[in-house]
């Protein structure tokens, strides 16, 4: 079955999608045929493809996939910046599963490297002042205080 077919048979505009061939394995062995397809192939996708919105003009909200200590520097959380800002400095809320908890980023790092903040979209390491491992988990929040309430039961009615 043709690519294009297949696509029409899943209700994708089959005949307006563009298709490349090519071979990232050829391109890496050199071949100049299959380097121009995948330089193509990138062209095409940074001109199809938007790019996604960025919500950081909305209040800091980070939560933790995942928690490990640093020896000589402290707590480190990590996980993807789900809208605004955050750059060392910033105080934030440790929200959900315990008490809330406030405490100061005191670093903000991307692949080891440190940078002058973070924006939605970015997964990133944040560095807590005050705070030990087992203070925070995975399945929290790292917030701009107060804008996010945490709640312990609610009410329900299921038909």
């Amino acid at each position: 079955m043709e690519v294009r077919e297949l696509l029409s048979q899943y209700d994708f505009p089959g005949d307006d999608i563009p298709v490349i061939r090519g071979s990232a394995l050829k391109a890496l062995e050199g071949d100049a045929h299959y380097v121009a397809q995948v330089n193509e192939l990138i062209e095409t996708l940074d001109t199809y493809i938007e790019d996604p919105v960025r919500e950081v003009d909305k209040p800091f909200l980070m939560p933790v996939e995942d928690v490990f200590t640093i020896t000589g520097r402290g707590t480190v959380v990590t996980g993807r910046v789900e809208r605004g800002q955050v750059k060392a400095g910033d105080e934030v809320e440790i929200v959900g599963l315990k008490e809330t908890r406030k405490t100061i980023v005191t670093a903000v790092e991307m692949f080891k490297k440190d940078l002058d903040f973070a924006q939605a979209g970015d997964n990133v390491g944040a560095l807590l002042r005050g705070i030990n491992r087992e203070d925070v988990q995975r399945g929290q929040v790292l917030a701009k205080p107060g804008s996010v309430k945490p709640h312990s039961k609610f009410v329900a009615q299921v038909y």
